[in-house]
């Protein structure tokens, strides 16, 4: 093993992936001298590692403290919990832990739109993008979507749009946003958090030194505390006084700023009432953030989503399909229940997974307000039957094959069927990605009733 630079200026990379990787390149063009630890002993990314950096002291396996107390400051992955006993440890040795946002904003000359919440934050971080592209700004988008913080950096760049995870929050000192948002707050990583207010603590993290903050009207848990001093933007609910959200006017629905209508809200082409909300949030950071409202405006009318996000995949025999992988929490199903309920046909709902801790009774509000049908699937599918079964017809199927075409048995046209299982996809598939794609290729090979 390479032994380690003589210098009282070493940083400590704890993580070998894509974030990881991100930071020992970039320290790598600083000229900074570093160490690279990770808590597995087969990293991925590692023969990449050992090629690019092989003069690198490379440290696998449980985390050396003597290591870390070698170092000035120590740059964790979001996937690494600080609480672990040796950075803990360091910690209170008086070692800086940060993550690879914090370095991010040191070196970044270009404003930041910061997005973070339990969902939709890749959505509206996307569209954000998208909206400031087509008004002719040079953006940087990426962050905890896409492309890491560090492989951002361009003095060419305008504006960043960035996604940030509450993992990634715990690390941040003060943001300085141009202007930050939490789009909502719903439980989430209770396997990582002691208890709901712990996560709500990291989301909160976002605000520390914005200029503007964008605040969910309907979602007190996202308002900033009083201490912050910045006066919020509100989205959400009922057009009002300094807030974007919905005007009635000629009996359909605008898209407003204040009580100034901007577009029909049926010109969206996102679907479902909780993408009205993304869309009024998204104008709400791009306002603040100097973006064109004509830009952004015609962003909306052409923004088809992303993928496994409430995405409409196809009509079989008058029964819609929409695919929400991306709902690994019950928020995130909750929302999506709730904007494609369509009273009275039924809404039939495959579920399941990896329930990471939740409360699945949370459930019952939008399925007792909807008329839900239920196919469970997955590890924690007893359980979730177990706080819901009172209020809805269930099924359980072990597969997604298996899933989808119960689903299609008892559907009628005009049902949908939304796979949104609010749960971590790991016990039956490589990912939601993997799981999203299998829900699409089961429905397209669906035959139709002549």
């Amino acid at each position: 093993m390479t032994q380690m630079i003589a210098t009282n200026r070493i940083k400590a990379v704890i993580g070998t992936g894509i974030t990881g990787l991100s930071v020992a390149r970039f320290l790598a063009q600083q000229q900074q001298a570093f160490v690279l630890l990770d808590t597995r002993t087969a990293p991925p990314n590692l023969e990449k590692i050992k090629a690019e950096f092989p003069q690198i002291q490379l440290e696998l396996g449980e985390l050396n403290l003597n290591t870390l107390l070698l170092c000035d400051e120590i740059i964790v992955s979001p996937g690494i919990s600080v609480e672990t006993p040796a950075l803990a440890a360091a910690k209170k040795a008086g070692i800086p832990i940060v993550g690879d946002i914090e370095i991010f904003v040191r070196f970044a000359k270009a404003p930041i739109v910061a997005i973070t919440g339990s969902n939709a934050k890749s959505t509206v971080t996307t569209l954000v993008g998208e909206m400031a592209a087509h008004s002719g700004i040079n953006v940087a988008v990426g962050g905890n979507l896409g492309t890491p913080a560090l492989e951002l950096l361009n003095d060419d760049v305008e504006l960043y749009v960035m996604e940030l995870s509450s993992f990634q929050l715990e690390t941040v000192t003060k943001l300085n946003a141009k202007v930050a948002t939490i789009l909502n707050i719903s439980a989430d990583h209770l396997d990582r958090y002691a208890d709901m207010r712990a996560y709500i603590l990291a989301k909160l993290r976002v605000y520390f030194g914005a200029e503007y903050i964008v605040v969910n009207r309907n979602d007190v848990l996202t308002h900033p505390p009083l201490a912050a001093g910045v006066k919020p933007i509100y989205f959400g609910g009922n057009a009002d006084f300094g807030s974007f959200g919905l005007l009635r006017e000629n009996g359909e629905d605008y898209l407003a700023k204040n009580l100034t209508p901007l577009m029909p809200a049926r010109e969206l082409k996102i679907s479902g009432k909780h993408n009205v909300d993304n869309a009024l949030a998204a104008l709400a950071l791009g306002n603040a953030a100097g973006i064109s409202m004509t830009a952004m405006l015609e962003t909306l009318k052409t923004f088809r989503g992303l993928p496994h996000r409430c995405e409409f995949v196809a009509a079989k025999n008058g029964v819609e399909f929409y695919n929400d992988s991306k709902g690994t929490n019950i928020g995130a199903t909750i929302a999506a229940i709730a904007g494609l309920s369509r009273s009275p046909a039924k809404l039939i709902v495959i579920l399941g997974g990896e329930g990471k801790g939740q409360d699945f009774t949370e459930l019952n509000p939008v399925l007792q307000n909807n008329l839900c049908r239920l196919v469970l699937i997955g590890r924690d599918a007893s359980v979730i039957a177990q706080a819901v079964g009172k209020l809805a017809h269930i099924e359980f199927a072990s597969s997604m094959q298996d899933a989808v075409n119960k689903s299609f048995a008892q559907a009628e046209p005009g049902d949908a069927v939304l796979l949104s299982p609010a749960c971590a996809s790991f016990d039956m598939f490589k990912n939601y990605e993997d799981r999203g794609e299998q829900f699409c290729s089961t429905v397209m090979k669906l035959s139709e009733a002549s």
